[in-house]
């Protein structure tokens, strides 16, 4: 199988996207409307699990949510008034069914099911402890440790042992648990992971992001805030915060790229529009790398908000170069190189009679091996741009991502082996230019980049991992952090 589409060759994967019901008749059906708005977090497996009050009820499958849960009769399967469901795209674990969450095992205190975004870091070796204790592993899951930890707690109430079993890893999660008592729903102590809580006629709901809660007409009520763990049951909604207070990191890509455009990421007090963001990072983009130039086009979709946002700071034409089609699948059989190549047009194609003859400024939101890049210069020259010069919306991308995000080993980034300048050279591009990590903060309202206390987790651009690996050097990291070896690439 091989991807007609050139753009989503090269990206740094959506990690997965979870969302939670608890007190609607209608929990299903709203986790299934939930995840067609988180799709975007991940494209290769969707499961919703609920509780009737008497058992659990799970259906899982690949591929999207639309053609596994868009059917009366799934829904009616999962009945209850409490479900979690998630979309994944594989960060640790081969892509296989037994790998599609939300997980759930029988323990010892009732029925347990879990669904993850993020990456546990150290599930390698807690592993290893486990097997070597008696544990039997199902999947390939990193998310299958929490279950295992939980269930090998010697604490005496489901909450200490859960507790217990998060004290115990480390990395980021946001997670969605449910279990016979209710729903819980927390984040990791750094706050890598977004989670977000909403009401609906008294439902309470948890999300990936707050697109979610708007496709459901659910009101957003705030942030799960980092380390804090909401417990939703028949008593009420509490909040428990187990863990030492933390200097917290969100992961500043959900800015760039991972988040809708139509969200607010609210780990800031007022929170922040994904859209304005993007828009006023294609501004700072274009103060610190100007160039002349007729027509500004955008890399679809990702790169659209920058690519308006530059066009309005340099007064250059803003234009949609370059035609998607939504029409057509994420992968495409062709016998040979020559039929595919023009599959890759199936999807994007360059509006040739705008382009020719023009110097044109490209943006896109990250640049990782550099390959879509190359395609995309490419395809302005062939459609007669007389110039292409290319802005990336974000800083070069030299570091591999441990937190749930799922990047090439550092050796394959294009922004390690090259500086700008051989970048360029490259992917034949007539300039390049990166907004600079100071510039991208102060998109986000701040007015730089606080290098002792990082006000987000930054660590693809800069190397600084919000660990105590923080002051170790990318091979001690690597060395350390075993799950790449398990990584899907």
């Amino acid at each position: 199988m091989l991807t007609t589409n050139p753009f989503e060759d090269d990206k740094l994967r959506e990690e997965c996207g979870v969302f939670g019901v608890w007190g609607s008749e209608s929990a299903s059906a709203l986790v299934a409307l939930g995840l067609h708005a988180l799709q975007h977090r991940g494209q290769e497996a969707a499961g919703i699990s609920s509780w009737d009050g008497h058992q659990f009820h799970t259906h899982r499958a690949m591929g999207h949510v639309a053609g596994n849960f868009d059917r009366d009769d799934i829904i009616r399967a999962l009945p209850g008034s409490m479900a979690c469901g998630h979309v994944r795209y594989a960060t640790t674990g081969e892509t296989a069914l037994r790998n599609v969450q939300p997980l759930y095992a029988d323990l010892a205190s009732g029925g347990f099911a879990i669904a993850h975004n993020g990456n546990v870091s150290n599930a390698m070796a807690i592993k290893r402890e486990l097997v070597r204790r008696g544990s039997i592993f199902q999947s390939t899951s990193d998310t299958e440790v929490f279950i295992h930890l939980v269930a090998t707690s010697t604490y005496r109430t489901l909450l200490d042992k859960f507790v217990d079993a998060l004290k115990q890893v480390e990395g980021a999660y946001s997670l969605v648990c449910m279990t016979t008592e209710g729903m819980v729903a927390c984040r990791d102590p750094l706050g890598i992971r977004p989670l977000v809580m909403g009401e609906l006629n008294g439902a309470t709901i948890f999300a990936s992001e707050t697109v979610a809660l708007d496709v459901v007409g659910a009101t957003y009520v705030r942030t799960v805030e980092p380390g804090e763990l909401v417990i939703v049951t028949a008593s009420g909604v509490r909040s428990v915060k187990p863990f030492p207070a933390a200097h917290a990191r969100p992961c500043i890509f959900e800015h760039v790229y991972f988040s809708r455009p139509d969200s607010i990421v609210a780990d800031s007090a007022q929170g922040l529009s994904v859209y304005d963001v993007r828009k006023a990072i294609g501004a700072q983009l274009a103060i610190e790398n100007p160039v002349e130039a007729d027509l500004v086009v955008p890399v679809p979709d990702s790169g659209t908000p920058a690519a308006i946002g530059y066009a309005q700071q340099s007064g250059i034409p803003f234009e949609l170069g370059i035609i998607r089609s939504h029409y057509v699948g994420r992968t495409f059989i062709q016998p040979g190189d020559q039929v595919r190549h023009l599959g890759v047009k199936l999807k994007h194609n360059a509006n040739r009679a705008l382009i020719a003859g023009k110097r044109v400024v490209l943006v896109d939101d990250s640049i990782v091996r550099g390959t879509t890049s190359l395609k995309i210069v490419q395809m302005m020259r062939d459609a007669g741009a007389s110039e292409v010069h290319l802005r990336i919306a974000s800083p070069p991308t030299r570091h591999s991502c441990f937190y749930g995000v799922d990047t090439p080993e550092r050796t394959k980034l294009l922004a390690h082996k090259l500086d700008v300048g051989g970048m360029q050279d490259f992917i034949h591009a007539d300039s390049l230019g990166f907004i600079s990590i100071d510039g991208l903060y102060r998109a986000l309202g701040e007015t730089q980049r606080a290098d002792i206390r990082p006000q987000y987790c930054d660590a693809c651009f800069t190397g600084d991992y919000p660990t105590r690996l923080t002051d170790q050097d990318d091979s001690a990291v690597e060395d350390q952090f075993e799950m790449l070896a398990e990584r899907v690439v």
